[in-house]
């Protein structure tokens, strides 16, 4: 099967499971703005917005890179060097978790809104954390691997079954601790979750022969990379957290849930991209450790108009279909429908220039990125203080998209001027060469 046929059949299974497991987030969502209010959905998404915040920061960047790394070290046949990955990355959690359980609760006072919210469900929010931080790192791993189903089964399908089972237990709940019980449904179910996918890690990394001499420099390469990918990963995957955290200054409770369902039916749009550079990278990588050049560019080049095809004809279905499923939150959050198109037309943009942080960690250029970041959040926040007060969601909603735009923007035109690689989907439809500089 070449490369465009399995990209288009793993990327279908993977956002089928997310489509699939979206849902019943969604449906979670539903239930909570239904039986709980709009007030409750705000709360519980403030929280989950700061444990994913918190728990991509825990392993200090390794998760960003554990795709890259596990695709090396399974392509070169170097099981001693992954094995130490890990150990490094698991390191971290467990160091970032005890300071964490120490001084955390105290921490919260100083954060304003979201400090409050989470104070109030600190300890479950706390081992959410950690169990959510081991999945991101073993996740990413897998997929290096070449096992990208059970990288993403464990975010896309367990996680919101957890949530059902967290809302089910909630409603028989007294007064005001439904969100708790939900929260602690999430950490209990979901730490044993984290053991079971690092139990599969390791058998797969097993199966790594384990070379004679390692390299012993190994780890400043490691922190080379991982550094500047915490800043990446923590305004990149999870811009919309801090979104949230940033606006919740600005909006009402209310309009803060019907925000948070605008971002977490992006996130679904989003993760189907994001799929199909997953199942290529992988591929990508191993290519470009063995300075195969040609099957490097073609295959971004390939990627890239699945990506730029899929977000253009996802944006249609949201369009189409998102005023019905704002519909079943209640006529409140029929004024998510606009501030959703306006986020997913950001996803189009993306498309369109490309993965270019993954090609400046490629040559080795990581920290070239961090200009681009700063620039986006420094958008973001000027434009969510100008916007969002005097147009509430859809100043929001614009405010994302001008960041969104920034970020993609100011990326490839570093990637085109350090790695000398043009990686939007220019390139690929008027097939023009890539030009390579002495970027080894």
């Amino acid at each position: 099967m070449n490369l465009r046929h399995r990209l288009l059949s793993q990327s279908t299974v993977i956002f089928g499971a997310r489509l699939f497991g979206a849902g019943l987030t969604f449906l979670v969502q539903v239930a909570i703005a239904r039986w709980l209010g709009p007030q409750a959905l705000g709360e519980y998404i403030l929280v989950m917005a700061t444990v994913n915040i918190i728990a991509v920061i825990m392993p200090l960047g390794f998760e960003a890179t554990g795709t890259y790394f596990a695709a090396e070290y399974r392509a070169k046949g170097e099981g001693r060097l992954l094995r130490g990955f890990m150990l490094r990355a698991y390191g971290h959690i467990a160091l970032c978790g005890v300071l964490l359980l120490a001084v955390g609760y105290p921490a919260t006072a100083l954060f304003g809104e979201p400090g409050k919210v989470l104070a109030t469900h600190w300890l479950p929010a706390a081992v959410l954390c950690i169990a959510t931080a081991m999945v991101f790192v073993s996740g990413a791993m897998l997929v290096g691997l070449k096992r990208p189903f059970a990288g993403f089964f464990a975010e896309t399908l367990f996680r919101p079954l957890l949530a059902i089972a967290g809302f089910a237990i909630a409603l028989t709940e007294l007064g005001g601790t439904q969100i708790s019980a939900l929260l602690w449904v999430l950490a209990i179910g979901y730490a044993i979750v984290a053991l079971v996918q690092l139990g599969l890690l390791w058998g797969a990394a097993s199966e790594i022969p384990l070379e004679a001499n390692p390299n012993r420099d190994e780890w400043r390469r490691w922190w080379n990379f991982a550094v500047p990918w915490i800043a990446l990963v923590v305004a990149g995957d999870f811009f919309f957290d801090i979104d949230l955290l940033l606006l919740s200054g600005h909006l009402s409770r209310e309009e803060l849930a019907i925000f948070g369902v605008c971002t977490r039916v992006f996130s679904l749009v989003s993760f189907g991209v994001g799929a199909v550079y997953a199942v290529t990278m992988p591929d990508m990588f191993e290519s470009r450790a063995l300075k195969d050049h040609d099957a490097f560019h073609r295959k971004i080049g390939e990627a890239n108009v699945i990506a730029t095809g899929l977000s253009l004809g996802l944006l249609v279905l949201v369009l189409v279909f998102s005023p019905f499923a704002f519909m079943l939150f209640g006529s409140a959050f029929q004024a998510g429908v606009v501030p959703l198109a306006i986020l997913c037309l950001g996803l189009v943009v993306k498309s369109v220039f490309g993965p270019a942080s993954v090609m400046l960690s490629v040559y080795n250029r990581p920290y070239t990125s961090l200009p681009a970041v700063g620039a986006s959040m420094a958008t973001l926040i000027a434009a969510n203080f100008a916007l969002a007060p005097h147009l509430g969601l859809l100043g929001a909603a614009l405010a994302a998209l001008l960041a969104m735009t920034v970020w993609a923007a100011a990326l490839w035109y570093t990637a085109l001027r350090v790695a000398g690689v043009d990686v939007s989907i220019r390139a690929r439809l008027m097939q023009d060469k890539p030009v390579l500089k002495a970027a080894e």
